[in-house]
């Protein structure tokens, strides 16, 4: 079957300009206008997935298959360009015939051209292939026009669904431009408005917990900065000074055998004026075995280097993805369970604006993951939120569970982050083995996100760092009333 493509191609239709216009006609929309001046940080979001829209418009136009009559009224055109006048005469009733039959355009003015002319000439032969080449063209563009019509109306619909999406989302997970073009990816799913909300909802209540939104910061930015040389970073005079032995000895230190002619003992200068022992002074010139006086002295000198100026760059360390895992028993119930999503969603703000991965694991009777960074990231924070804290406590199979994920090649440099009470049985020996492994050799490192002042000293201890948020009713009132 001929497609919409290779018919543009064959009549020299420019498909560029018309994607050109659909894409210009869609951002100037009023729609778009408003929403980049509400969520400014969007708007560069949006504009590097320009070049993903226009390649699904080349694609819709090169998978789009022509009509059955327009085909045939093509196959026909390029069959009759082929043709002398003579040969073309001949054919012409069955021309006119098939145009008739395909319901051309052209048909009407092709009789026209073939009544109002006695005599077909060479000339005329001409005129009928260029007006019947300019209706064909008129078809195509209609086809065209149709079609990429019909690609807007539907750009427009999904742009104005994530376009809600991205503008509700916002401000709960967007720090910066990172993250609006992260969240503008993840936006694409197919989600209803109320999906999303429950990731609105616990945001409301994270904005309620500064502290537990500052506490999430300080995790995610823990890593020490450190303070490096750029590759090509241009060379600068470094001066020290040195104790080392000065150009010129200060004091006399004894006597030594030598050649050094200006520290010659006067004795041996007077061989030197003697003819018989001229010659051996020489040999013992040059065998160094002249007595000379030993010089010696030492004193502080600049010494003048050239190095690598340090202060053009400040690089952070690396920071790797979070591996979170949030305790589910029926103690993390209640504002404990809040807490603790509002907690991962704070989490998962942090990795958007960093570029990093963020993998949540919910232990209890068994291991639940869901990776709230990837392309349906949305869709997975959702169902995270969704859960209920309901179940026991089983530290250690949540520990296999990240001891194994980082032994990947994608998390090799990650941070594990445990959410729970821990109030909990102690871990197993093999288990605690394998996490001191891990950190020692590797540089993971083992966070502990402690909601109550009663989890266990025992647990805890492996940790590399413990952040406390304490949900006890003392503390939330202490809280509330620093604020």
């Amino acid at each position: 079957m001929l497609t919409l493509d290779t018919l543009n191609v064959m009549l020299a239709v420019s498909e560029e300009g018309l994607i050109e216009e659909v894409v210009i006609t869609l951002l100037a929309s009023p729609q778009l206008a408003a929403f980049f001046e509400k969520f400014p940080r969007l708007k560069k979001a949006m504009t590097d997935d320009l070049p993903r829209w226009r390649d699904n418009l080349r694609k819709r136009l090169k998978e789009t298959e022509v009509p059955p009559e327009l085909t045939e009224e093509v196959a026909c055109y390029q069959q009759c360009q082929r043709l002398s006048t003579p040969q073309f005469i001949v054919q012409l009733p069955q021309t006119l015939t098939l145009l008739d039959k395909v319901h051309s355009p052209f048909a009407s003015q092709a009789r026209t051209l073939v009544t109002d002319n006695a005599t077909f000439t060479p000339a005329l032969h001409t005129l009928f292939l260029q007006r019947w080449r300019l209706s064909l063209v008129v078809q195509a563009t209609t086809l065209n026009q149709q079609l990429l019509d019909e690609e807007r109306e539907q750009l427009l619909s999904e742009v104005q669904e994530r376009m809600t999406l991205s503008g509700q989302l916002e401000q709960v997970l967007v720090e910066n431009e990172n993250a609006a073009g992260r969240l503008w990816d993840m936006s694409a799913g197919q989600l209803r408005r109320g999906d999303y909300q429950l990731i609105v909802k616990y945001g409301d209540f994270l904005t309620q917990q500064p502290e537990l939104m500052k506490l999430a910061e300080q995790l995610g930015r823990s890593r020490e900065a450190k303070s490096v040389p750029k590759k090509d970073a241009p060379m600068e005079t470094f001066r020290t000074l040195v104790r080392e032995p000065a150009t010129v000895p200060e004091q006399v230190d004894g006597l030594q055998q030598s050649d050094d002619i200006l520290r010659l003992l006067p004795t041996e200068l007077s061989t030197l004026g003697i003819t018989e022992l001229e010659y051996e002074f020489y040999r013992r010139l040059v065998e160094k075995q002249l007595l000379t006086y030993r010089l010696h002295g030492e004193s502080w000198h600049e010494k003048i280097s050239q190095r690598p100026v340090v202060h053009q760059d400040f690089d952070e360390q690396p920071r790797g993805p979070f591996i979170v895992c949030v305790d589910t028993s029926g103690s993390m119930g209640g504002f404990n369970e809040q807490c603790a999503k509002a907690f991962c969603l704070a989490l998962m703000r942090v990795a958007l604006a960093d570029r990093r991965r963020c993998f949540i694991m919910l232990f209890s009777s068994e291991v639940v993951g869901y990776e709230l960074t990837g392309q349906q990231g949305i869709e997975q924070a959702i169902r995270f939120l969704s859960q209920r804290f309901r179940g026991g406590t089983d530290m250690a199979s949540c520990f296999r569970a990240i001891i194994e994920r980082m032994q990947g090649g994608d998390w090799y440099d990650a941070d594990a982050v445990v959410i729970s009470d821990f109030i909990a049985q102690r871990l197993p020996d093999d288990v605690v083995n394998k996490v001191k492994v891990l950190q020692r050799e590797h540089q993971h490192r083992f966070h502990a996100v402690a909601m109550s002042v009663n989890g266990k000293p025992g647990i805890m201890r492996i940790f590399d760092h413990i952040w406390r948020f304490d949900t006890g009713l003392r503390s939330r009132l202490l809280r509330r009333w620093r604020r």
